[in-house]
């Protein structure tokens, strides 16, 4: 997979780029190149040195070539790094560039759960309700028709991945724990399902995105907000089909719980 920022470059220092592709043969036809062989133009990458989109340290540039074109030289590269700083305004305007937060370990929960926590998480089931599943794809397919793939990979494994194997056991044993009983399989999908819609809304909230894929909302206000408030107040919810359950601290603590039909009636 191409990284971000890609761009090809030919012999007139042009440039092609364009903020959501870092495909080189993607780029290549959309540059009118009709041949890929060598010397029609070189292949490049911008990234960042620690891999991390939302803080970068240094921005290191590549040529993207096993042989690199004699005619290529410091214009070229030149011009590649002015393309650069263009992609990463359009990038800014899309971008929320703010620190990734473990509910459970970096924020303390409310030592009581108010009214308010509650009216966010029947905004939150009303949503869950409407979407469904769907909230994953919708927040993967809104942000990859809008950025590089490689952007949103390195996000996403930035968000999800170091924080979802904790939280989803943290929950999984509290919930256990609070039921004292088995729970059947069937309940665990459940519940395991509604937690990573949670940290999908997390992960989306990195992003400022018009229109949001599969579900309706007033445009540029982000859909799964609630779930998002929550989480920064150090609270995650979870559902197992029946009864709803917001979790807080180290342990991941059952807060309160309410069924969905009280949850619905609730004012």
């Amino acid at each position: 997979m191409c990284l971000a920022f890609s761009g090809i470059v030919d012999f007139d220092a042009k440039v092609t780029w364009k903020l959501g592709v870092d495909s080189h043969t993607d780029l290549a036809k959309l540059g009118g190149y009709a041949d890929r062989q060598l010397g029609e133009f070189s292949k490049f990458e911008i990234t960042p040195k620690n891999g991390n989109y939302l803080f970068p340290d240094e921005w290191i540039f590549k040529w993207d070539e096993d042989v690199l074109p004699s005619w290529c030289g410091t214009k070229h590269k030149e011009a590649a790094l002015a393309a650069h700083k263009k992609w990463i305004k359009q990038l800014n305007k899309i971008l929320v560039r703010k620190k990734v937060v473990h509910p459970f370990r970096d924020v303390a929960p409310p030592a009581k759960i108010e009214r308010k926590h509650i009216l966010l998480l029947k905004r939150w089931d009303s949503v869950e309700s409407l979407v469904g599943s769907s909230i994953r794809v919708s927040v993967s397919d809104s942000v990859r028709g809008s950025i590089e793939d490689s952007i949103w990979v390195s996000i996403r494994v930035l968000v999800s991945d170091s924080i979802r194997v904790s939280v989803w056991n943290s929950i999984r044993v509290s919930v256990r724990s609070s039921m004292r009983d088995f729970i059947e399989d069937s309940i665990e999908d459940s519940i395991r399902d509604s937690v990573w819609d949670s940290i999908y809304a997390y992960s989306g909230s990195f992003f400022k995105i018009p229109k949001w894929k599969n579900v309706e909302h007033i445009k540029g206000a982000y859909p799964f907000r609630p779930a998002v408030t929550l989480w920064n107040q150090g609270i995650v919810s979870s559902f197992d089909g029946v009864t709803w359950r917001l979790h807080g601290g180290p342990k991941a603590d059952v807060l309160f719980s309410i069924t969905r039909t009280e949850l619905k009636k609730y004012k």
